[in-house]
């Protein structure tokens, strides 16, 4: 077997219809934090939404616009690619003749659960050439198959899948719920760079994060904000990655009381104009930055419900417009919250798309 050793280090990116996800999950460990890229996924199996608590806040969501870092680690281990084991007597591939294919997600081995690579490296060494049970499930079908691992040409017995079980990076938090303590982020999945599968969730969490630079867009390039943050600090938890956004919980301390709870926007509410979005471009400050919604869709996929154009100098200035990073960024118009930044166009990164609220909270909360 081989491994994508635990990852930590893996970018996602993902070009869709002429336009890039803006959140980018790449990270290099540097002593106790990370500096990572920032831009952009079947449910995964996940707790379910807290249950909101009623008080004078309820129905009202906090905006945030925060960078934070992301840390999630997989329902089972994903499996990435597949690639032969050489041996003494020449190539063999395990895993892709039991029947394994890109995307599969392989969940118990010898009727154990398995969630990291470790655990599959250590059933594989310990079985040798025995044949192994392999649960996998496949888009929505279970599976049952059998491999057996084979001995490479260095005495190490493989089957010839590259598997990843976790990532890291930084995205930016669309809101928080004082009435349920959840927050919503990102405003669409985090997906595995190589099989765009949206990683199946077992656990993760948040942590404060900095932007230490711009990368700015331009036509054909997404631009894109490294930051750093501390991977050993848990600002709060993940229940679910969703392809509407990630959603987790944490203590309301944490949000502070600088920013007041506005209301979230019904679709009609929401009108073609004027509005702003709250990002953080620059170390950890939160700033609000001028838009314009040019168009709002009756019909989509649910990440792209308007799309938005950056009017604000000091934006275009710092950051060419919409960059790697910035997906989750809220959106304002009328003192509501009405949506998140989603998505950035590849051939004009002063144009993107957006979510509506509602539907983040929706996801966030079942209601």
């Amino acid at each position: 077997m081989e491994q994508d050793k635990k990852k930590g280090p893996v970018v996602l990116g993902l070009l869709a219809l002429g336009a890039a996800l803006c959140l980018s999950l790449a990270v290099h460990r540097t002593g106790g934090g990370a500096v990572a890229a920032l831009a952009p996924a079947a449910l995964p199996r996940a707790a379910a939404a807290p249950a909101a608590v009623l008080d004078g806040t309820a129905g009202k969501v906090i905006p945030l616009g925060k960078a934070v870092g992301i840390k999630l680690f997989s329902d089972g281990v994903l499996v990435v690619g597949l690639s032969p084991v050489e041996t003494e007597d020449g190539a063999s591939y395990p895993g892709r003749d039991c029947g394994l294919k890109t995307g599969d997600v392989i969940t118990h081995i010898n009727g154990g659960e398995v969630d990291t690579i470790e655990e599959v490296q250590a059933l594989v060494a310990q079985s040798g050439d025995e044949p192994l049970t392999i649960q996998a499930v496949r888009g929505q079908r279970q599976l049952q198959l059998k491999a057996a691992a084979v001995e490479n040409s260095q005495g190490v017995w493989q089957l010839g899948v590259w598997l990843r079980d976790s990532m890291a990076g930084i995205g930016t938090m669309t809101f928080y719920d004082p009435s349920s303590g959840v927050f919503g982020a990102l405003g669409h999945g985090i997906n595995d760079v190589d099989t765009s599968m949206l990683m199946p969730l077992e656990s993760g969490s948040i942590m404060p994060a900095s932007v230490m630079e711009v990368k700015r867009g331009a036509s054909g390039s997404p631009g894109e904000l490294h930051g750093q943050f501390d991977l050993t600090r848990d600002l709060g938890t993940l229940y679910a990655n969703t392809n509407l956004g990630i959603f987790g919980q944490m203590p309301q301390g944490t949000v502070g009381s600088a920013v007041e709870p506005v209301e979230v926007a019904s679709r009609s509410q929401v009108e073609i104009g004027p509005a702003t979005i709250l990002s953080n471009i620059r170390g950890d400050e939160v700033e609000e930055f001028d838009i314009e919604i040019v168009h709002l869709y009756s019909e989509g996929d649910g990440t792209r419900s308007m799309m938005v154009e950056v009017t604000d100098p000091d934006l275009l200035s710092a950051t060419g417009g919409i960059v790697q990073g910035m997906s989750g960024s809220p959106i304002l118009q009328n003192g509501r919250l009405v949506g998140a930044v989603t998505h950035v166009l590849v051939n004009d990164p002063a144009r993107g798309y957006g979510i509506l609220a509602e539907n983040m909270l929706k996801q966030a909360t079942g209601k």
